[in-house]
């Protein structure tokens, strides 16, 4: 069973007051400059909502690689895709079919390509800019340039004021959570290994940000 934050927010010290719900008026400030800032922005009220928007984001036989995230796994992403009840590539299936460790290596860094790669965020400032970690580098390698489009879906608690709180948001709210799931998954630590600052997308209609009127992962 897939693992989710209220497994374990409860054991965990995070700065809660990084992690509230937007109000609308916050929201549609921080469209208005995702925006402006060349990001594509979809704003839905539900879970069901989000995976219905990714869905009609993909078209028929698309490779279709997603990167680690509590937020896709709780809109039902990561298991309508393993279900096969679609017309795209699922490159995870592919990847994690390979026995050879060096292979399937291989085939992750490949699956940066893919024609639309999804995943989550650690933190969308007000001002525009979306902010996230990981210790391999594994999701947020594809964000930049590598995938032919990108899908972001976030809850609205991952909404804070400036690019400086979305940092801290990283750092104290993100960061123990996920490593208090690595530990639970992999029994090892996490870390804030590679982070990337995504302040602009220039490429039109290539990043879409799916923002959730809810409390959805971290």
């Amino acid at each position: 069973m897939p693992q989710q934050k209220s497994d374990y927010v409860d054991d965990t010290e995070i700065d809660a007051t990084l992690d509230e719900l937007a109000d609308d008026e916050t929201i549609e400030e921080t469209v208005e400059s995702l925006e402006e800032n060349g990001f594509e922005v979809v704003i839905v009220d539900s879970a069901d909502d989000a995976l219905e928007a990714v869905r009609s984001q993909i078209p028929a036989g698309a490779s279709v690689m997603n990167g680690h995230s509590t937020t896709l796994e709780e809109i039902g992403f990561d298991d309508y895709l393993s279900a096969g009840d679609h017309d795209w590539e699922s490159l995870p299936d592919q990847i994690w079919s390979i026995d050879d460790d060096e292979e399937r290596q291989a085939a992750r860094r490949e699956s940066q390509t893919a024609d639309y790669f999804l995943g989550g965020i650690n933190a969308i400032s007000e001002t525009g800019e979306l902010v996230a970690a990981d210790l391999s580098g594994s999701r947020i390698g594809a964000y930049p340039f590598a995938a032919g489009n990108v899908i972001i879906v976030s809850g609205v608690n991952k909404i804070v004021p400036t690019l400086e709180d979305a940092l801290d948001r990283l750092e104290s709210v993100a960061y123990p959570l996920e490593n208090e799931r690595a530990q639970e998954a992999y029994g090892v630590e996490s870390a804030i290994a590679k982070q990337l600052i995504f302040r602009q997308e220039v490429e039109e209609g290539r990043t879409t940000v799916v923002l959730v009127r809810d409390q959805l992962g971290y």
